[in-house]
């Protein structure tokens, strides 16, 4: 369908509480406020008529374009070249900090490098997901779009007279804002948009200034915290920077996506709201983040975790899967059949009906990051760890059900092997902590249970014809999830029933270097259609190589696996047959799985690298 930039064609910008997406062509397609899973203003991604944009861009002009990050940083430069003339876009959104704020600012300048170039803006917001109509005020300094429930403010950088000359190059129509404008060599230009705020004004290029040279330092004075010096430092650090813009800084809680709706397979139906925060996705990035050293992100999310586990053990109950990032649950799921869905697919949903659902592997990645946390030193209060008890205590007597799975299912529930490994990691993970830190539990059933549950799986996880483990007892499916088990310790990479696994998933799931989580034409989810290959899956597939002694395989996957990024050094959820990313974007499984299996070749290579150095 014409008229949809590719999902890869996007740069990502944030400010820690929200973020936007700002396309190859200097369009904003994608901006939700004043949270990540607030409601749009900007959505032509998944309407292209209806969704609303901001637009600057060459009028009438042959343009290519370029777009990098400022080195150790997010702020995004989009490059416009012609034979007449190169010109700058930089976006970027100052870093609100950790006070929950309504107001945020985008701030787009433009910059005339060479020659000159007429421009184009085009501002045309459309209020939560299009259902709201709005005005558009015009101030004596700027102007204001209005609608029921918010308000977004249009100011000009000074000296205004730059990008647009003449009054009569701005009109207002049906509520959106036009402009026409001509940069010559060494001319600037631009607007900050600003939610939340009622007179707009016109900003000095000082204060513009200031802005930008407070976000530039702040993001290289993170990055400088990294203390990973080892191979494919700038796609990690790039990684890293993703993560950290995918995290509320007033909570500490991580999204999964900033995104919404964006399909697994273009015009299916596999279209799921990924702005909340997964237990198992951040969890899972706990690992990654103390790898780099940046131990203060972890602690703020072992806060918002502890939290969680308090209000899970307090009610006797489990964890559920996902939440917002204040930590609230009402995650209602609704279809928007107004919006036609990226290119065509729909239907298009927000909220995800997928919260209520049980998945037990849950409570193993939330233990596995608190016995990591624990051995940096980030330790939980006795009122968390009594709450910790209590849920352990409910998962000794339910961790032998069926459960939705790590993939979230919508068809029946199964006994899923994954789930049975994270919950056999969630009780011995308990057992190492109270062990450590001498804390009361009751160990003798925490101990029974663990010991049960790892003989189960051997009994009835792997599937003696096919010499694998599979997906769910009784069946013989395949799933990419099970190579994360050598990584928890539940099997040694070198074990035989391992290495037939992984034998069997490299025939059955791995097409080229990149590996499907699962097969749904034998394994029923629930939904229509295929899907793309899974990226997370596919690091864990070159940290599974690396562990069981095929270090050069691993390291031609990882380098293979890092041609799919986009320009910026950015992963979607997946990668379609045709080599495009599909799915919400970017994603923090993608990222935080790099980062994980970088550090793991590297630090594999490194001590072969050694080993041969003895000889």
């Amino acid at each position: 369908m014409e008229g949809y930039p590719a999902i890869e064609d996007h740069g990502l910008i944030g400010d820690l509480q929200t973020a936007a997406l700002v396309t190859c062509d200097g369009t904003i397609d994608w901006f939700c406020a004043p949270r990540f899973d607030s409601p749009s203003i900007f959505c032509a991604l998944l309407d292209k008529d209806k969704g609303g944009f901001f637009q600057i861009a060459p009028h009438e002009v042959r343009y290519v374009t370029k777009q990098l990050y400022l080195p150790g940083t997010p702020i995004l430069i989009t490059r416009f070249i012609s034979a007449d003339g190169v010109a700058e876009v930089m976006d970027f959104m100052p870093v609100t900090g950790e006070r929950v704020t309504d107001s945020h600012r985008v701030v787009r300048m433009v910059n005339m490098v060479r020659g000159t170039m007429r421009f184009r803006v085009e501002c045309r917001p459309r209020f939560d997901f299009a259902r709201e109509s709005h005005e558009l005020e015009r101030h004596r300094n700027g102007y204001l779009f209005r609608s029921r429930s918010a308000t977004l403010a249009f100011n000009p950088i000074d000296p205004v007279r730059q990008l647009w000359a003449k009054t009569g190059e701005i009109r207002m129509e049906d509520g959106d804002l036009i402009a026409y404008g001509t940069l010559q060599e060494g001319d600037t230009g631009g607007v900050v948009l600003e939610t939340g705020s009622e007179e707009p004004r016109i900003i000095p290029p000082e204060e513009v200034q200031g802005m930008f040279e407070w976000t530039r330092d702040y993001w290289r004075r993170w990055v400088e915290r990294s203390r990973y010096t080892g191979r494919w430092r700038e796609m990690v650090e790039r990684s890293a920077i993703t993560l950290k813009l995918m995290t509320y800084a007033p909570t500490g809680a991580m999204i999964a996506a900033p995104t919404a709706a964006l399909p697994e397979l273009v015009g299916g139906s596999r279209n799921w709201d990924y702005r909340y925060t997964w237990v198992r996705d951040t969890s899972f990035s706990v690992h990654a983040l103390l790898g780099l050293g940046f131990t203060e992100e972890v602690s703020r999310y072992m806060d918002w975790l502890d939290e969680r586990i308090r209000e899970a053990g307090d009610h006797q109950d489990p964890l559920k899967i996902m939440y917002r990032v204040d930590g609230s649950s009402d995650l209602h799921e609704e279809v928007l059949d107004h919006l036609e869905g990226y290119r065509g697919s729909r239907p298009v949903r927000i909220g995800n009906g997928a919260a209520d659902q049980i998945q037990l592997d849950i409570h193993g990645e939330a233990l596995y990051a608190m016995h990591l946390a624990d051995e940096q030193g980030i330790r939980v209060s006795h009122q968390v760890w009594k709450s910790t008890v209590r849920l352990i205590d409910w998962l000794c007597h339910n961790w032998d059900q069926r459960d939705a799975g790590i993939w979230e299912s919508r068809h029946h529930p199964r006994n899923y092997t994954f789930g049975r490994v994270m919950s056999w990691v969630a009780l011995d993970r308990a057992i190492r902590l109270a062990t450590r830190t001498g804390r009361p539990g009751d160990m003798s059933c925490w101990t029974e249970q663990r010991n049960r549950i790892y003989n189960q799986v051997m009994a009835r996880g792997f599937h003696r014809e096919r010499g694998s483990f599979v997906q769910a007892y009784d069946e013989n499916v395949l799933d990419a999830a099970l190579l994360y088990m050598p990584a928890v310790g539940f099997v040694t990479p070198t074990d035989p029933l391992w290495l037939s696994t992984l034998e069997s998933i490299e025939r059955d799931l791995v097409s080229d270097s990149l590996v499907h989580r699962y097969d749904p034409v034998h394994s029923p989810d629930g939904l229509p259609g295929h899907e793309g290959t899974f990226n997370m899956c596919t690091f864990w597939y070159v940290e599974a190589l690396a562990r069981s002694g095929r270090l050069d395989d691993a390291r031609l996957t990882l380098e293979k696996m890092f041609t799919f990024s986009n320009h910026l050094g950015l992963y979607a959820e997946e990668i379609a047959a045709t080599g495009e990313q599909i799915g919400n974007y970017p994603q923090a499984f993608s990222h935080l799985a790099l980062i994980n299996s970088a550090l793991a070749v590297n630090d594999l290579l490194d001590a072969e690298a050694s080993a041969r150095l003895r000889r």
